[in-house]
């Protein structure tokens, strides 16, 4: 008589894994935070495990209204929980995409997101002790490791310390509060910049500084950094860690954003002799234009009037990612592309400038 082994007892699941890429996905469901924070949930028709690195981020492509908008957005959920993901999306006045994902977007909804991607994670800077810093929705990377080593058990050494407008812009404070109250290795830290009228706080007031830092994590300079929050706070994190000769070698931060200087060319084609100039043909298009050597793909792309769609525009989020075909370029980018990619002449044309006439396959 034949013995069954414990794996006969098993039925294989075939179940595919998330690769940076593009991908149609469908929102599984609306989590109002706060007032004006909202979480979306997504997932695939077919079963998929979301695996990413926590702190690591996507980009929507979005049809609104007769335009294709990018935008990019941290993960906010954790790869410990495979078969979903979330973004976290603050409504920001004026804010073209997260207006129209809080108006809009419902679950059954299906769109494009391309990822996942990105170099602030908590993977790739292993620690026993860290310290994870965050102000307003800036909380949603490292909420997404907080998350990560809470539900594997990790034996890491957490000191959490977020930022917020009021005690009622706290984000996912139910959670936060719960998981300080399940593991010791867990020290939550909250500091509100106010209090309305009538509101009950007994937390930290005002603004995260070097003093107050010294008092929540006097051990900071033996931890492990992570950081996101708007410029503004982020820039005092970093002056007030320097003053206090913390190894800056040991700070990650989240920061992706448009710049200006990835849409412009360094001389414009009048200001060089016509020798000197470089064409770059754009072959499916069908159109050509002459640049200025250094001169930005994206650039030149738009001087040919072609659109190459784009979200962070410094090389992080992979979504300006184009194949040369034959030319001479030099790629300064920030983790949006992998070596296999480069290896196939792929470049991300946001931060690819040109020294010579270029063929490019878009």
């Amino acid at each position: 008589m034949q013995r069954l082994s414990s794996l006969d007892y098993f039925n294989p699941v075939n179940t595919q894994t998330w690769a940076n890429g593009r991908h149609q996905v469908r929102c599984l469901k609306v989590i109002q935070e706060t007032h004006d924070v909202k979480t979306f949930c997504f997932d695939m028709a077919q079963p998929m495990l979301f695996f990413f690195k926590p702190g690591q981020f996507i980009t929507l492509e979005l049809a609104i209204g007769t335009e294709t908008v990018m935008r990019s957005y941290t993960i906010s959920s954790a790869p410990s929980i495979p078969y979903s993901f979330s973004i976290t999306v603050k409504r920001v006045a004026g804010g073209q995409v997260s207006n129209w994902l809080h108006d809009n977007l419902q679950s059954g909804d299906s769109l494009i997101v391309h990822g996942p991607i990105g170099q602030f994670n908590c993977m790739d800077f292993p620690a026993d002790k860290v310290l994870l810093l965050s102000g307003g929705v800036g909380i949603t990377p490292v909420m997404s490791m907080a998350r990560w080593l809470f539900n594997t058990n990790a034996g890491v050494d957490m000191a959490f310390v977020h930022s917020a407008r009021t005690p009622d812009d706290i984000i996912y404070r139910a959670e936060l509060d719960y998981m300080s109250t399940r593991i010791e290795n867990f020290r939550l830290h909250v500091i509100c910049e106010k209090t309305l009228t009538g509101q009950a706080w007994s937390g930290y007031r005002g603004y995260l500084n070097a003093d107050l830092l010294q008092i929540i994590a006097p051990d900071f300079r033996q931890r492990e950094i992570f950081c996101c929050g708007p410029a503004v706070y982020m820039n005092a994190v970093r002056a007030f860690l320097q003053a206090s000769d913390f190894d800056m070698s040991r700070y990650h931060e989240e920061s992706f954003g448009e710049t200006a200087a990835n849409l412009t060319t360094a001389e414009s084609p009048a200001q060089c002799e016509a020798e000197a100039l470089c064409r770059v043909t754009f072959r499916e298009s069908g159109k050509s234009v002459q640049v200025a050597p250094g001169t930005t793909l994206n650039a030149a792309a738009l001087s040919a009037g072609v659109t190459i769609p784009k979200a962070c525009g410094m090389g992080i989020c992979g979504t300006c990612k184009v194949r040369v075909l034959d030319g001479q370029t030099e790629m300064n980018h920030n983790g949006g592309i992998s070596e296999e990619e480069v290896e196939e002449g792929y470049i991300l044309s946001c931060c690819t400038t040109v020294s010579g006439n270029v063929d490019i396959d878009y």
